[in-house]
């Protein structure tokens, strides 16, 4: 049975320690996509959103001053 590589050195030539660092960085960024380690996703606050920064401009007539607190 042919077993097909994860990883091929393109180019240099790494020695043992270089290819074993590799290899486990790999294996811990797979390990970690996964499991997603057992934590809900983070909901970024409404006070970092930096979309409500960009506001609508202010209209002009009735009822404007009420608006612009929006």
């Amino acid at each position: 049975m042919t077993e097909r590589a994860y990883l091929r050195v393109v180019r240099g030539n790494p020695d043992d320690a270089e290819l074993a660092a590799l290899t486990a960085a790999v294996v811990a960024l797979a390990s970690a996509d996964e499991g997603g380690g057992g934590r809900e996703p983070r909901v970024a606050s409404r006070w970092s959103d930096r979309g409500a920064m960009m506001r609508v401009p202010l209209r002009h007539g009735p009822g404007a001053w009420r608006a612009s607190a929006r």
